[in-house]
């Protein structure tokens, strides 16, 4: 068995980080967005000669650029088919030397401050500048791109039509580095009552929150499922929809939740991937195709990117009907997964690494 002095060690080393899947041509720096008080970098795509139908704010995962997130998960070249405008903030290692966006640090965490206002700032000057309807701007992201997705819907719910979480965390569920551990294990959570209060807290907002897309995979080691779970209530409570989803279906093979608001509309959504570790689900062939495979950017069959703009509302009318999932007829809510078995010592040194909790 390794021992601890050992894993201590190990903890401490530099990584590597894994290569960027590509670059890309089509991204344009944004500048001069106000203050900047979580010193982000920011990138876009715009299409050429229209204006755009709407924005997406893609937030990419710990060791990754904007860039490489992009060509890994195909958001700028489904914008150019369908004519939205996409937004890459970028963490800067100065911020955190993983490349992580800090969701588990205060400062950046709260409404008008440090990351969380950078993105914002972001948003306000491509809205103006683009000038793009405010009513439809969506947010999603990966791991700890994922948990900064969870929290710009929280502390910016007048901002935020909707937003998509692959493989993140609830809001507020740590604020120091032990706790966003052991929440990254699937540890401590607390009650679905108390994760609500602390997104009631993050913002005066009293409308109607933006809608959920929660996408996770069975086996993902390094942020545990129970947090798409733990997610999923914090958001179901907010929107005051019971426990048990109005719809089960499976689309491209996998599992699919629905929830739906008063209205009937969608309010919380929630894809099992079986079987998948810890990355962005990806279909690299096919008519929803979107993306390449690489670190963290995972071919199992279903797009990740196409569902969640097709549920957006972004896939216009050049898509043809057979361009749409087909969904299989309901069945009874399958059960939770077991976690899967895995080396501690091993699942502690990725954890505390992807999170950009060590170094």
């Amino acid at each position: 068995m390794r021992r601890i002095a050992d894993t201590i060690s190990r903890l401490h080393r530099p990584i590597s980080a894994p290569s960027a899947v590509g670059g890309s041509s089509t991204l344009q720096p944004l500048t001069a967005f106000e203050s900047n008080p979580g010193a982000l970098k920011g990138w876009y795509y715009a299409p050429a000669g229209q204006t755009p139908t709407a924005l997406v704010v893609v937030l990419h995962g710990c060791t990754q650029t904007a860039a490489g997130y992009d060509a890994g998960s195909g958001w700028t070249s489904l914008a150019a088919r369908h004519g939205f405008a996409v937004l890459f903030p970028e963490q800067q290692r100065q911020n955190n030397a993983n490349l992580c966006f800090n969701w588990f640090a205060d400062a950046d965490i709260a409404r008008d401050g440090g990351e969380a206002l950078s993105i914002r700032q972001m948003v306000g000057t491509l809205v103006d500048r683009l000038s793009i309807d405010p009513a439809r701007v969506h947010v999603t992201g990966l791991s700890a791109g994922g948990a900064m997705t969870a929290v710009m819907l929280a502390t910016y719910p007048d901002v935020f039509a909707s937003g998509a979480v692959i493989a993140g965390l609830p809001y507020g569920s740590a604020t120091t580095m032990p706790q966003a551990f052991d929440r990254m294990r699937g540890v401590g959570h607390g009650s679905p009552a108390e994760a609500v209060a602390r997104v009631r807290a993050a913002s005066p907002h009293d409308g109607r929150w933006p809608a959920l897309s929660v996408w996770h995979g069975t086996a993902d080691r390094t942020v545990d499922i129970v947090n798409a779970d733990a997610l999923a209530d914090q958001w179901r409570s907010l929107h005051g929809i019971a426990a048990a989803p109005d719809r089960i279906d499976t689309v491209d093979g996998q599992d699919h939740r629905v929830w739906l608001d008063r209205k009937g509309d969608v309010a919380v959504e929630e894809y099992r991937i079986a079987g998948m570790g810890h990355g962005t689900p990806l279909a690299t062939t096919g008519d929803r195709a979107a993306g390449a495979a690489g670190p963290f950017m995972l071919d199992v069959g279903i797009s990740s990117t196409w569902h969640i703009a097709d549920r957006w509302g972004l896939i216009g009318d050049r898509a043809a009907a057979a361009d749409r999932p087909k969904r299989a007829a309901a069945k009874p809510a399958p059960s939770t997964p077991a976690s899967p078995t895995f080396d501690v010592y091993a699942t502690i040194e990725t954890a505390l690494r992807s999170a950009g909790l060590m170094r």
